[in-house]
C-alpha cells in the first residue's frame, strides 16, 4: 500500500474538524458536523465539497471527436462547444470501465472527468484505445483542484465571488476562464447530489483561497460537506457510483443507464455486446423499501430460498426518513411491488420493490 495522497484542501478539512479516512488513495473527510446534518443542509441551502481527487484528462488533436465517440456510449457528436455529457466507457464485453463527464471545448479539444479510484486504470485504457488516432492524450489530474458547490442557494453564493452572470451557464454546460478572486476557473453546472449547483476547476494553489471565500461569503447558507453525505445525496437521486451500481461485471443496461447508451451512433467499444442484451438484460437495478433495519452493500436479496441478487447501496434516507436501498437482481423478479427478503447477517428482513428514484431532482432546466 503506497502513501496516501492529499488534495490541496487537506489542511482546510483538518481545520474544519473533518474525520479523515482513506478514500481512493486519498486522505479525505468522511464527515464534519455529521452526515444527516450535512445532507439536509445541501437539500435546503448549500454545501461545499472538495472533489479534487477526481481525475481529469485532456484530449486534443484532429481526431479528438472521433476518438472520444469511439471511447464512450453516449452521442458526443451532438455536443456544441462548452457543453457537457454524462456517459460511460465500456469493455468489449459491455461491462463498465468507468462512468465519466465529457466536456467539449472545441471539436479538437475535449476534457474528460473520471473517478478518483479509476484514474490510472482509465488512463491506461484510453492510451490503449488511442492507437491510430491523431490526438494528444494527457492526464492532468494532479494539477487540477475541483470544488463543488451544491444546493438551492449555490448560485446566489457563488455569484457574489465571480464576475460572470451564472444564469448564463445552462444545465450540463460550462464556461471557461471565469475570474474567481483572481483565479482563472472552469465552471460547470452538472452536480452529483440531485440539486442545482456548480463545479469549479482551478489550479491547486488557488483552491484554498476559493474554498475559504465561499465559506466566508456564504456564512450560514453554506457548510463543508464530506464523503458520507456526498454518498447519501447521490444515492437518493439514484446517481450511480462506480464499484457499487456499476463495475467491470455490470453493463449499463442492467444498471438502468440505457438512456446514456446511444446505439444509433458510430461504433463504440462494447456496442456489439450491449446490442445482444439491450432489450432483455438478465439483471436489473431496482429500488427497495425495507420494513426495518438497514441493508448494506453486498447483502443478499432472496425470493424464498433463492438468492436473486445483492444490495449495491443502502441507507436510512435522511430526506425520506425511510430505510431504502438499490439492488441488482434477476430481471424476472424485478416488477414494481414485488416482495423480497434481505439476508442481513442471521436475520431475514422483508422489503418491497419501489421506484429507485427516491428523491425528485431539483436541477436548473
Amino acid at each position: 500500500m503506497g502513501e496516501l495522497k492529499r488534495t490541496p484542501l487537506y489542511d482546510e478539512h483538518v481545520k474544519a474538524g473533518g474525520r479523515i479516512v482513506d478514500f481512493a488513495g486519498y486522505e479525505l473527510p468522511i464527515q464534519y458536523a455529521g452526515i444527516s446534518e450535512e445532507h439536509n443542509h445541501v437539500r435546503t441551502s448549500a454545501g461545499l465539497f472538495d472533489v479534487s481527487h477526481m481525475g481529469e484528462v485532456t484530449v486534443k488533436g484532429p481526431d479528438a471527436l472521433k476518438f472520444v465517440q469511439n471511447l464512450v456510449t453516449n452521442n458526443v457528436k451532438n455536443l456544441v462547444d462548452n457543453q457537457v455529457l454524462y456517459t460511460l466507457m465500456c469493455y468489449e464485453n459491455g461491462t463498465v470501465v468507468d462512468d465519466l463527464l465529457v466536456y467539449r471545448f472545441e471539436e479538437d479539444n475535449f476534457y474528460l472527468v473520471i473517478n478518483a479510484s479509476n484514474v490510472d486504470k482509465d488512463f491506461a485504457w484510453m492510451q490503449k484505445q488511442a492507437e491510430g488516432f491523431d490526438i494528444e492524450l494527457v492526464n492532468i489530474s494532479d494539477n487540477v483542484a475541483q470544488l463543488a458547490l451544491q444546493g438551492p442557494k449555490a448560485q446566489e453564493i457563488l455569484q457574489e465571488l465571480v464576475d460572470f452572470d451564472l444564469t448564463e451557464i445552462e444545465f450540463f454546460h460550462c464556461k471557461r476562464d471565469i475570474n474567481v478572486l483572481g483565479a482563472k476557473a472552469l465552471i460547470s453546472r452538472t452536480g452529483y447530489t440531485g440539486e442545482d449547483g456548480f463545479e469549479i476547476y482551478l489550479d491547486n494553489d488557488q483552491a484554498a483561497k476559493v474554498w475559504q471565500a465561499i465559506l466566508e461569503k456564504g456564512g450560514e447558507r453554506v457548510m463543508p460537506i464530506a464523503l458520507g453525505a456526498r454518498d447519501t445525496l447521490r444515492f437518493e437521486a439514484c446517481l450511480p457510483l462506480y464499484g457499487h451500481e456499476i463495475n467491470d461485471t455490470i453493463n449499463p443496461i442492467e444498471a438502468g443507464l440505457k438512456m446514456f447508451v446511444k446505439m444509433d451512433t458510430d461504433n463504440f467499444i462494447g456496442k456489439e455486446a450491449i446490442a445482444a442484451i439491450i432489450d432483455a438484460p438478465k439483471r436489473k437495478l431496482v429500488g427497495l423499501e425495507l420494513e426495518k433495519g438497514i441493508a448494506r452493500e453486498g447483502t443478499e436479496v432472496l425470493v424464498g430460498d433463492q438468492v436473486i441478487g445483492h444490495i449495491t447501496t443502502g441507507y436510512l434516507s435522511p430526506s425520506l426518513g425511510k430505510s431504502v436501498a438499490l439492488a441488482l437482481i434477476d430481471s424476472e423478479h424485478g416488477a414494481m411491488g414485488n416482495e423480497v427478503i434481505l439476508q442481513v447477517r442471521k436475520k431475514q428482513i422483508p422489503a418491497k420493490i419501489v421506484s429507485k428514484r427516491f428523491y425528485k431532482k431539483n436541477y436548473k432546466k
